[in-house]
C-alpha cells in the first residue's frame, strides 16, 4: 500500500510540474507579428499609417500592398510603375515595431491587403483596408445622383413561393391518402 501511495504522489508531482512548466516553455518562442494600428477604410487618394508589432528588433520587414490598381498607390512616399502589387522594405525599431504609410490611388475601389514579412524570421502579418465610398451615391443629399433601383424585389416572387408550397403540400397529401387507402385494402 505504501508503494502505491508514493507512486501516486510522484505522478501527481510530475503532472503539476508539467502544468506549470508548459507556459514557461511556450513563452520561449517569439510572438507572431500582429497589426497594432491600421485604418479599417480609406477614401481614394487618402493616406493612413499601418503599424505592425512583434518583429525582431532591427529586422528588415518587407511590406507588400495588393489590390485594384496598386500601381497608383504609394507606400511611404514611393510611387511605382504599373503593377498590381507594390513592395517596400523598412527596418523594425528597437521594440520590434514596423510602420508604413499607405496612400490609395485616386481611382481605388474594393479592398487592399497590406502584408508585412520579417526577412530574417519569416514571420508575417497582414491587414485589409477597405475603400470608403465617396461622392454621389454614398448617402448624400442630392437624389438625382443616387443609383437607380435595379435590384431584386422579393415581394414580386411571394406568389410564386406560396403557389409552389401549396402544390408540394397537395402532392404530399395525395401521397399519404393513397398510402393509407392501400394499407386499409390489404
Amino acid at each position: 500500500m505504501k508503494h502505491k501511495i508514493s507512486k501516486a504522489a510522484a505522478a501527481l508531482a510530475v503532472a503539476i510540474a508539467a502544468v506549470f512548466a508548459a507556459p514557461a516553455v511556450a513563452s520561449a518562442y517569439p510572438a507572431d507579428p500582429d497589426v497594432v494600428d491600421a485604418p479599417s477604410s480609406l477614401a481614394p487618394g487618402e493616406s493612413g499609417t499601418v503599424t505592425f508589432d512583434d518583429f525582431a528588433a532591427g529586422e528588415t520587414v518587407e511590406f507588400t500592398l495588393t489590390g485594384f490598381n496598386a500601381s497608383g498607390a504609394t507606400l511611404a512616399l514611393v510611387a511605382f510603375a504599373a503593377q498590381d502589387s507594390q513592395t517596400i522594405t523598412k527596418e523594425a525599431n528597437a521594440q520590434g515595431e514596423a510602420a508604413v504609410s499607405v496612400t490609395l490611388p485616386s481611382n481605388a475601389r474594393g479592398s487592399y491587403t497590406l502584408a508585412a514579412v520579417g526577412q530574417d524570421s519569416g514571420e508575417s502579418a497582414s491587414t485589409t483596408i477597405a475603400v470608403a465610398a465617396t461622392g454621389p451615391g454614398d448617402g448624400g443629399t442630392d437624389p438625382g445622383t443616387a443609383l437607380p433601383n435595379a435590384g431584386f424585389d422579393g415581394d414580386a416572387l411571394l406568389g410564386l413561393w406560396v403557389g409552389g408550397g401549396v402544390l408540394v403540400l397537395a402532392g404530399a397529401s395525395i401521397a399519404v391518402a393513397t398510402s393509407v387507402r392501400r394499407a386499409r385494402r390489404a
